[in-house]
């Protein structure tokens, strides 16, 4: 039965925002919206993965206080949607698997000690670390998995390439953190292929075309035809013909 004091409780509010910019510098930012979305594409056919950063997880219902805001978190088993905020306790106590903070020394003590005690607590199978301007990590790009038995952190043992690349495995992912001339991207172990970010999937795409319509004059000075040659390029014979106009 409902008492007259408990219809008079304010309802609990969980803030989606604390006023405070996304990242507190300009290579923090691009790092973190390069694994978002990166991480986004690889997983767009997935329904079940939730991929997101620098939003609050809320983790116990009722206390506001118990929140984190991961850089770059991956869930998996939940709904793929937009969100404001994540709440443990209405995706069926689901906590992500992934996460990796872009550190500095101005987070250092957070990223260090406060951070990982907690996510170790919630059950987050790998915490990563990146400083991207070398402030105090070094290695700068670590790795750690959780030991479920009792509940800390295990150092993720890197792989040095023989190119002298530096690479850490995630296993939650399936996919490598490398450091590129220093740089954070992701690989597939299978294929080989970087993780590229929207901006660069479409350069990319620009690139390809370029070469594909490059290679018109080539083929035709071979003795092609223009009906052969936009069969042999995957294009129609009316592009290869405006190009030829150009």
């Amino acid at each position: 039965m409902t008492t007259f004091r408990e219809q008079l409780k304010p309802d609990i509010i969980y803030p989606h925002s604390d006023g405070k910019p996304m990242a507190e510098s300009d290579p923090a930012r691009d790092y973190l919206i390069y694994c978002v979305e990166a991480l986004s594409i690889y997983f767009q056919n997935r329904t079940d993965v939730y991929v997101s950063g620098n939003l609050f997880i809320y983790y116990r219902q009722g206390v506001p206080s118990a929140v984190v805001a991961p850089d770059v978190f991956v869930v998996f088993g939940v709904r793929k949607k937009k969100r404001l905020k994540y709440l443990v306790w209405e995706e069926n106590n689901i906590v992500p698997s992934f996460v990796l903070e872009v550190t500095s020394a101005s987070t250092q003590e957070n990223d260090e000690k406060e951070k990982p005690i907690k996510y170790a607590s919630l059950g987050v199978s790998e915490y990563f670390q990146y400083d991207p301007t070398r402030d105090y990590l070094n290695p700068h790009l670590q790795g750690f998995k959780l030991n479920t038995t009792n509940r800390t952190y295990e150092q993720i043992e890197p792989e040095i390439l023989p190119d002298g690349t530096f690479s850490l495995h995630s296993n939650t992912l399936n996919l490598d953190l490398r450091l590129i001339y220093d740089e954070l991207r992701f690989f597939d172990p299978i294929t080989g292929k970087k993780l590229l970010s929207p901006q660069e999937t479409e350069q990319a795409r620009q690139k390809a075309e370029q070469a594909r319509y490059g290679a018109i004059p080539q083929l035709l000075a071979r003795g092609f035809s223009i009906e052969e040659a936009a069969t042999v390029l995957s294009l129609s014979v009316e592009e290869v013909r405006q190009y030829l106009k150009q």
